[in-house]
């Protein structure tokens, strides 16, 4: 690569490999070899395209220059001026910055598509399409494309914003999230473009794999909507059983009894009490045999039914000892049981600390910077971050010299003014 070649889409130079962050060449990587095309923004589609990058995908992010992913300016906090929210789900990724509003910037995004195993798009829908990027010129032109849209209700919705809080109030969720007196409550995090980013990741992989007999890709259609309809399982079941819309039930279970969050003298634990045989070994641990012999608690249907004077009896002896001490007697008595931790102390958790949960990399800005893990081992071996999240345009040049072929004087055409 030339010293030219080597400049970032706002002129600063691009870090070499050497600032990309550990390697682990014995780390499994089952997507090497396939090329995404990452033309979205925000969080569910970054948030697919980190997965597939995290299983060693080549993806090849697409960014309108000095501008960039919106989430780019998200925040506080920033590290150096780089948005947290942003590098949280953008490592393992190139960035290209193309002008899609020009037509040179457009026909390079047709291109590198056209390159392309997979495409994940989040525009609002009918957009990709006005582009000449939508999927039925594309398969027609590559067949064995996949092409993914993830929007909030489906692409024949464009009226409707695609947000996660809208979302989690039209899916039904908030209404069953909460104290059972308090306000309908989102999720702590946004579960609704995260699902989403999951459900497509999920699909794409079955299309790469449909494909690899048939040759031919599919057109995957993805909405947080229905992703949060899809997570709702056994409460939407007992809507289509009963009739009835489920209510809050704070931190208990809806159908399961003790499940749920006890006060201790000192704070909290969490207990998930699953069968009448655990029950027993439960108040075993608690030192109440008289919880066993109530006849409101013979059986979980009766625990449940009963569940308000349940948690009162249960919390009346839990007060007496520290969490601490609980948890040791609920360990010894095999009852499931567990603290219930801050972000610091959860990360800082031995079993967190032993599975790879925080992992750091260096980026050419923010310096060494912390990120969350991948939840899968394959072959007892974590993925790798091969690339820390990327510059604005970081490596447009070597993209698109590389997957294009384009010449350095074409390159420089489509850098902006």
């Amino acid at each position: 690569m030339t010293p030219e070649d080597n400049r970032a889409a706002d002129g600063t130079e691009e870090p070499g490999a050497d600032d990309q962050g550990p390697a682990h060449p014995s780390a499994p990587q089952p997507l090497a070899g396939i090329r995404v095309l990452d033309v979205t923004h925000a969080l569910a589609g970054p948030f697919c395209t980190m997965l597939l990058g995290d299983l060693g995908a080549d993806v090849i992010k697409v960014e309108p220059p000095g501008e960039g992913d919106h989430s780019r300016r998200w925040g506080p906090p920033f590290v150096n001026g780089e948005s947290t929210y942003f590098m949280s789900v953008n490592r393992n990724k190139r960035s290209v910055a193309i002008d899609l509003k020009q037509e040179s910037g457009l026909q390079t995004a047709v291109d590198l598509a056209l390159a392309s195993d997979v495409l994940v798009e989040n525009f609002r829908p009918g957009t990709a399409a006005r582009l000449g990027l939508g999927w039925d010129v594309l398969h027609e032109r590559r067949p064995e494309l996949v092409y993914a849209s993830i929007s909030g209700f489906g692409q024949g919705r464009p009226a409707l914003a695609g947000y996660d809080q809208i979302a989690q109030g039209t899916s039904g969720l908030m209404s069953i999230t909460g104290e059972p007196k308090g306000p309908p409550t989102k999720v702590g995090v946004p579960v609704g473009d995260l699902v989403a980013g999951m459900f497509t990741a999920h699909a794409i992989l079955a299309a790469l794999l449909e494909r690899s007999r048939t040759g031919v890709g599919r057109y995957v259609d993805v909405a947080l909507n229905d992703g949060l309809l899809a997570m709702l399982t056994y409460q939407a079941g007992r809507y289509f059983a009963t009739g009835e819309s489920p209510g809050r039930d704070g931190n208990h279970h809806a159908t399961v009894a003790p499940y749920g969050t006890f006060a201790t003298r000192d704070g909290h634990l969490n207990l998930a009490i699953g069968s009448d045989e655990q029950y027993r070994r439960f108040c075993e641990a608690l030192q109440a045999p008289e919880l066993v012999a109530d006849p409101r608690f013979a059986t979980n249907a009766q625990r449940q039914g009963a569940r308000a004077s349940l948690v009162v009896e249960i919390e009346r002896r839990l007060t007496r000892r520290t969490t601490g001490e609980w948890l040791a007697r609920m360990e010894a008595a095999g009852i499931p049981a567990g603290p219930i931790l801050d972000l610091a102390t959860a990360f800082a958790d031995q079993v967190a600390v032993e599975r790879d949960m925080r992992v750091e990399v260096d980026h050419p800005v923010a310096g060494r910077i912390s990120q969350v893990g991948v939840p899968w081992k394959l072959d007892g071996f974590s993925a790798p971050i091969r690339m820390a999240p990327p510059l604005l345009g970081q490596h447009t040049s070597e993209v698109l010299t590389e997957v294009l072929g384009y010449s350095s004087e074409q390159v420089a055409a489509l850098r902006p003014d």
